[in-house]
C-alpha cells in the first residue's frame, strides 16, 4: 500500500478541500480518511508519503503536446516525453499527429499506442484529420477511433476548405469525439511565430498578425454552432479569438478553448529578450492579449490549460528568427507559471486552476480521471503550492524554454500514477 498522509487533499470536481491522509491500493485509491489514520494504520512495508504543507490533487491532464516520435526523435521520443511529464505532475498528456509519418494511418498508431502501454504515465493520441495534413480528404476516422485514436486534429496546419471543415465536424459528432484545431490563417502571415508589429519590424521579420488567428476562429466556431461538434480552439492568443469564442459558446456551440502558460506568462518582448526560444505559433501577443487569456481564464470562456510541449534542438533554435522553428517545451514548467502567474496575483483560486488542469479536459474526452475519490484511479500530483524554485534542468530530451533561469512558485513533489510514485524530486 500506499499513505499520503496530512496532505491538503484540493479535488474540484467534488469541490473538496481538507486536510486527510489517502490511502492507495494497487491501482485505486482504498481510502480518504481523517489526517491521523495513516500513522495508525500503515504497515511497516508500506510505502508513506509525508504531504504535511503540501496539496494533494488529481494527476494533471494535457490536452496538446507533441512527442515527436515517429520521425523527429532527436527532439524527443515517447519515453522522454513521459518522463518530462510526469515531472510536471501530469498522469495523462494527450498526443498531437504531427509526426512522421502523420498518424493518419492504422499502422503508425497501432505503433504508438504499443508504445504507450508501457509509459509511466498514460499517453493518449489524435489522429489526423485529414490524410497526409492535405486538407482535402478525411482520414478513416472511425477506423482510428476503433484503434484508440481519442480526438481528431491536423494540428500545426490550420484546414483551408471549409466543406471538409464541416464534414469533418458531422463525423466527429456522430463518432462523439472532439476536434482541435490550430487556427493560424497563412495568406494573412507574413512569416509564422513572432506577433506583427513592433517586435517582428525589430527583429527583422514581417511576423503574423491577430487577425490571422481570429479569422479562422470566427468560422470554425461557427461551423461548431451548426454541427453541433465539440471543438477545441488551439492555445488561444488574441483578444479578439477569446471575445469570439465567448460569444459562440453563449450561443450554444460545444466549444472549448485552450491556453498556454506561455501566452497568459508573457508579451511580445519576449522574443527581444530571448530570441527564437520565444518563437511560438500563434505567437505571444501583447499585454491587452494576454490580460484578455486571463479573463477568458477566470470567467470560464477558456477551458484548459494545454502546454502545447514542442521540444526542438538546440541548433534548430539556433538559427535566425526567420529560420528557427515556433515552438517550446512546457510541461515541466506549466503548472509552477500557473501558480507564479494566475493564483498568486490572485486571478483565480488554486481549484479553480486545477479544473483547467483536470476535470475539464477529462470531461471533453470521457476521461476516468482528473478526480480522486474512493474507488477511482490512482492518478495524483503532490506539489507545494509556496515552494520557489529555479528552472534549469529538464527530464525533455529538449531545453527550448524562454523560462530557463526564471523563479518560479510552486514545486512539484511526487507524481503518483496507477498507484505507483513515477516522480519524486528528491531522485533529481
Amino acid at each position: 500500500m500506499l499513505w499520503i498522509k496530512n496532505g491538503r487533499l484540493v479535488d474540484p470536481k467534488s469541490q473538496t478541500d481538507k486536510i486527510c491522509d489517502i490511502c492507495v491500493e494497487r491501482d485505486r485509491i482504498a481510502g480518504i480518511t481523517p489526517a491521523g489514520t495513516a500513522e495508525a494504520k500503515h504497515r511497516e512495508q508500506d510505502e508513506v508519503i509525508d504531504g504535511a504543507g503540501l496539496i494533494v490533487a488529481p494527476g494533471l491532464i494535457d490536452v496538446h503536446v507533441h512527442f515527436r516520435d515517429p520521425g523527429f526523435t532527436y527532439k524527443e521520443d515517447v519515453e522522454t516525453g513521459a518522463a518530462a511529464a510526469a515531472a510536471g505532475g501530469y498522469t495523462t498528456v494527450i498526443c498531437m499527429a504531427n509526426t512522421k509519418p502523420v498518424v493518419d494511418n492504422e499502422e503508425t498508431l497501432r505503433y504508438l499506442r504499443e508504445k504507450a502501454e508501457k509509459m509511466p504515465v498514460h499517453v493518449l493520441n489524435t489522429a489526423a484529420i485529414t490524410k497526409g495534413f492535405e486538407g482535402r480528404e478525411l482520414t478513416d476516422m472511425i477506423g482510428l477511433k476503433a484503434l484508440g485514436a481519442v480526438g481528431f486534429t491536423d494540428d500545426g496546419v490550420p484546414i483551408k476548405d471549409t466543406a471538409v471543415v464541416l464534414e469533418a465536424m458531422k463525423m466527429a459528432k456522430a463518432l462523439d469525439v472532439p476536434l482541435s484545431f490550430h487556427e493560424e490563417d497563412p495568406a494573412l502571415i507574413g512569416s509564422f511565430g513572432v506577433n506583427q508589429g513592433p517586435v517582428s519590424v525589430a527583429v527583422g521579420v514581417e511576423g503574423a498578425p491577430a487577425a490571422a488567428e481570429d479569422v479562422l476562429v470566427a468560422r470554425d466556431c461557427a461551423l461548431a454552432l451548426n454541427s453541433g461538434a465539440a471543438v477545441n480552439i488551439q492555445h488561444i492568443s488574441s483578444k479578439n479569438s477569446v471575445d469570439i469564442v465567448r460569444a459562440m459558446k453563449a450561443l450554444g456551440g460545444r466549444i472549448y478553448a485552450e491556453a498556454t502558460p506561455q501566452h497568459f506568462s508573457l508579451t511580445e518582448e519576449a522574443v527581444l529578450e530571448k530570441g527564437t526560444l520565444a518563437k511560438v505559433n500563434p505567437p505571444i501577443r501583447t499585454e491587452t492579449d494576454r490580460e484578455a487569456i486571463i479573463q477568458g481564464l477566470k470567467d470560464g470562456t477558456i477551458d484548459f490549460i494545454a502546454t502545447d510541449h514542442a521540444p526542438h534542438s538546440s541548433e534548430e533554435k539556433a538559427k535566425d528568427m526567420k529560420s528557427a522553428p515556433s515552438g517550446m517545451i512546457g510541461l515541466e514548467t506549466a503548472l509552477a507559471l500557473a501558480i507564479t502567474h494566475l493564483v498568486k496575483p490572485g486571478h483565480m483560486s488554486l481549484s479553480h486552476l486545477l479544473e483547467k488542469l483536470t476535470t475539464n479536459p477529462a470531461d471533453l474526452y470521457h476521461l476516468d480521471a482528473g478526480y480522486i475519490a474512493v474507488g477511482g484511479k490512482a492518478d495524483m500530483v503532490v506539489f507545494s503550492e509556496d515552494e520557489s524554485w529555479t528552472v534549469e534542468s529538464f527530464r525533455s530530451k529538449s531545453s527550448n524554454s524562454p523560462f530557463i533561469g526564471e523563479k518560479l512558485q510552486g514545486k512539484v513533489k511526487y507524481t503518483i500514477c496507477n498507484g505507483k510514485i513515477v516522480y519524486s524530486d528528491s531522485e533529481i
